[in-house]
């Protein structure tokens, strides 16, 4: 069971822990200020809801559910979602999604199966993100479930290994679905890969060959397209500074990159969800060692998100800008051009360093997608 004790350490809240996880966030002066101005509603309203909560679906549903939706209405120009028809109601998956936002990528794609009427994600969440009680708190009660950082490799070993078993006994017990970025940390650069880190590691829970171990997680690929990037001056900042220097993040960071992907505009959002065959998986196991079956798998993985990844005109946009070439000019138009052009100079005026060097950034988060695209 994912509620015993040899998952203490990464486990979400379960049981009596909800109620009282709960009640110290409706004490918290800092979530409640946070939480209200995010969501623009009564502090009062916010204490009143949160003294209901006693189980993590109450906490989805009644609570953090509504408030993803209510963000969804005020940062973006609607959400379409492709492929949910792939979605047994009563099965659980494995959700691997490229990463663009800490927060959102996993709670939209929960208000989504909500509508579907299927089972709700467990997210995965990088240790570093909590960073104070409340956080915990609060990633906890949204079912979330940790994935330890900045550990040695021994200790790293084992985590993997109780991480591995958490997921997999997660898909068996059939309650609650997966869901997991396709590598550590979010994307950047626009760039998506799948680390093979992640699949050898999801592997060692499984007693059987590598087609079938995978076949039990029931691997849906996930592809997040954002037609405005959360967190695009944020990540262009940290690249630059990673250029030219050392980055340290902080902790302060890492909240001003939560609470920035929530509240700024992403314009219209795209899901689209694919799914591993079984005769993808079979094929995998024809290769000659494992090393060539996760490296192949994370190819398939990696084509099926690039393929699915929805391409806004600024995509387009931003590649013909980075190559001064007019070659995707048909799937954009002037005006939508200059807005582009407006929106990035006003976000890079606004950041230290090289200005040439900060712009090719920025334009590579949005054009990088179009990379991967042509290379298909």
């Amino acid at each position: 069971m994912t509620s015993d004790s040899e998952f203490d350490s990464i486990r979400p809240y379960c049981g009596s822990e909800v109620k009282t996880a709960a009640m110290r966030l409706s004490q918290s002066p800092e979530f409640l200020e946070l939480f209200s101005q995010l969501i623009k509603i009564d502090k009062n309203l916010v204490i009143k809801g949160l003294e209901q909560i006693s189980t993590r679906d109450q906490f989805q549903v009644n609570f953090f559910g509504p408030a993803i939706q209510a963000l969804m209405k005020m940062t973006t120009d609607g959400v379409t979602v492709e492929g949910i028809e792939l979605v047994d109601k009563n099965t659980s998956y494995t959700f691997m999604s490229n990463h663009r936002d800490i927060i959102l990528d996993s709670a939209i794609l929960n208000v989504l199966l909500r509508e579907h009427k299927a089972k709700y994600t467990r997210p995965a969440i990088g240790s570093n993100l909590l960073i104070n009680s409340w956080v915990t708190d609060f990633v906890k009660l949204n079912s979330c479930f940790v994935i330890e950082r900045d550990i040695t490799v021994r200790e790293m070993l084992t985590s993997s290994s109780i991480r591995s078993k958490y997921i997999r006994e997660t898909i068996q017990e059939n309650q609650d679905s997966i869901w997991i970025a396709e590598k550590e940390g979010r994307t950047k650069n626009g760039d998506d890969r799948t680390q093979q880190a992640l699949l050898k590691m999801l592997k060692m829970s499984g007693i059987h060959d590598l087609a079938t171990n995978f076949k039990e997680l029931r691997i849906m690929p996930l592809a997040i397209s954002y037609e405005w990037e959360p967190c695009d001056a944020l990540k262009t900042q940290e690249l630059y500074t990673r250029t030219v220097g050392e980055y340290i993040k902080t902790p302060e960071d890492d909240m001003n990159s939560m609470l920035t992907g929530l509240s700024s505009y992403k314009g219209r959002v795209h899901f689209h969800i694919d799914q591993l065959t079984d005769t993808e998986l079979d094929e995998l196991n024809k290769l000659p060692t494992n090393g060539d079956r996760i490296e192949a798998m994370a190819a398939i993985i990696d084509n099926k998100i690039h393929r699915n990844f929805k391409l806004w005109p600024n995509n387009y946009i931003a590649y013909d800008l980075l190559h001064s070439v007019n070659k995707f000019s048909a799937f954009y138009t002037q005006e939508e051009k200059e807005k582009f052009i407006q929106v990035m100079a006003q976000k890079i005026d606004k950041l230290e360093g090289n200005i040439s060097m900060l712009n090719n950034i920025y334009l590579e988060i949005y054009a990088n997608p179009v990379k991967n695209s042509l290379k298909l």
